[in-house]
């Protein structure tokens, strides 16, 4: 479907920058239409049976897999992730189709016991409406598919808005769904350049059509969104920014410890909202550590994402990049001790940074407060655990953290004394379908994925029999 106004936007490879597509660029009258489109669709997909929402949800899984390949390489275009981390992003994303295909026929009610004998008491869940959905370019695929196969299972239609940078993977899930039998109107997308998002997003929040906002991205965009929503008082959903601490005590295993890191600070470049930002290492195993890692790093192939070898792609675009090379130079400028890279991989392309270690960081920095969602490590020493656990908590973000230690009460005292959301122990990888995924403070509200997923989606409506 075109815009209305027949406009398009580029879309580019943050490789090459060359251009690999043209989208149609929709404003906010384009945004309405996909309302009133998602508003009449409703009507029908609530009435709806579980199952009959299960069947359509899992044909759509299936049709995702069959096409995993194509859809990885279409994420590697515009997102510039390696290729091998695009085909486990497109395994992650399908997982939330299949787990509620399968949610979908358990969103159960319950029934009360009765103070009255004469009336008999339930509650039922029932969807709320449309959704408008906001999704970022980190995880194009995954981040639209664990709200949509949610609010889809729930009985909600959906309208939703991906990132200018990443539309394509967007328009190839919903071509697949229409393909799976998903019903028109129930999943619409609305593509757009940046200088009309703002407007969209506005329209989302205010129509009195939509029931429900579902967002991922920055904490200054949710805030923002937050207000508008209040208005009509919606249900809103938000996973926001994170700047998840990674601890190191002394009794950790090491080579785990690194192990896990690599994997957590630089899957996507670092730019996920769940890596390791921050890196608290115990002064006594402070050296070793660091030795460790920057024989890891300085290991990494950084390359076009789809060449065979990469382990590092570029980053998503010119602000991006702009921002974490700013927060760099003026750590280094701070008196912070430069390891390892530390400045653009102009050879390969403008979009492209040298993986980066940091020491001596210290609080007048902007780095040490600062979200980087960029290929840097940064090292700061503790010399206890309370004085670990203040350092991993003086901030308003509270998404993820992650610590490692061989002592089994440790472990228990930490994962319950860090302010996130999450807390992997002994593990960088902590995402799956299965878990509840959210943060706390201002890294957002609601949860997404496991059983906790359709709660953003649905209401409990309480129902009472009386005169029996």
């Amino acid at each position: 479907m075109n815009a209305r106004s027949n406009q398009v936007f580029e879309v580019q490879d943050p490789a090459t920058s060359e251009r690999i597509a043209l989208v149609p660029d929709m404003h906010d009258e384009d945004a309405k239409l996909a309302v009133e489109a998602a508003t009449k669709a409703f009507r029908t997909w609530k009435t709806t049976t579980a199952k009959e929402r299960s069947d359509i949800l899992r044909k759509w899984y299936n049709l995702l897999m069959q096409n995993q390949q194509e859809l990885a390489r279409v994420i590697t275009l515009e997102a510039g992730k390696p290729l091998k981390e695009s085909v486990t992003e497109v395994s992650y994303g399908n997982s939330f189709v299949e787990w509620f295909a399968e949610e979908s026929r358990r969103c159960y009610g319950e029934t009360i016991p009765s103070p009255d004998k004469t009336k008999e008491l339930l509650a039922i869940r029932q969807p709320i409406g449309v959704i408008g959905i906001i999704t970022p370019w980190n995880f194009p695929h995954a981040m639209i598919t664990r709200k949509v196969a949610a609010a889809l299972a729930a009985g909600c239609t959906c309208v939703v808005k991906p990132a200018e940078d990443t539309p394509l993977t967007a328009l190839a899930l919903a071509a697949l769904a229409e393909k799976a039998g998903v019903p028109k109107g129930v999943l619409n997308v609305i593509t757009c350049a940046r200088p009309n998002a703002a407007a969209i997003g506005k329209l989302l929040c205010e129509s009195p059509h939509v029931a429900g906002i579902s967002f991922t991205g920055s904490t200054a965009v949710g805030k923002l969104l937050y207000q508008q929503c209040a208005l009509g008082v919606k249900r809103v959903s938000l996973e926001l920014g994170g700047n998840a601490p990674f601890i190191v005590f002394p009794s950790a295993n090491l080579d785990q410890a690194v192990q896990m890191a690599m994997a957590s600070k630089f899957r996507n470049c670092g730019q996920a909202c769940i890596s390791a930002n921050r890196f608290l290492i115990h002064e006594t195993v402070f050296d070793d550590f660091v030795c460790r890692m920057k024989q890891r790093v300085q290991s990494v192939v950084v390359a076009d994402g789809k060449k065979e070898g990469a382990d590092v792609g570029p980053l998503i675009n010119v602000s991006q990049t702009a921002k974490v090379e700013r927060l760099v130079q003026d750590a280094v400028s701070k008196g912070a001790s430069l390891v390892t890279g530390g400045s653009r991989a102009r050879d390969l392309g403008e979009l492209f940074y040298q993986p980066t270690i940091l020491t001596n960081v210290t609080p007048q920095m902007e780095i040490y407060a600062e979200e980087i969602f960029g290929p840097v490590v940064m090292c700061i020493k503790f010399r206890s655990e309370d004085e670990a656990l203040e350092i991993a908590n003086e901030t308003k973000r509270g998404l993820a953290g992650y610590f490692f230690t061989s002592d089994i009460l440790q472990a228990w005292r930490v994962a319950k004394g860090l302010e996130v959301g999450m807390v992997g122990i002994n593990e960088g990888l902590i995402s799956n379908a299965e878990s509840p995924f959210g943060g706390i403070k201002e890294s957002g509200i609601g949860r997404e994925g496991s059983r906790h997923g359709l709660d953003e989606y649905t209401f409990i409506k309480y129902l009472c029999f009386g005169n029996l």
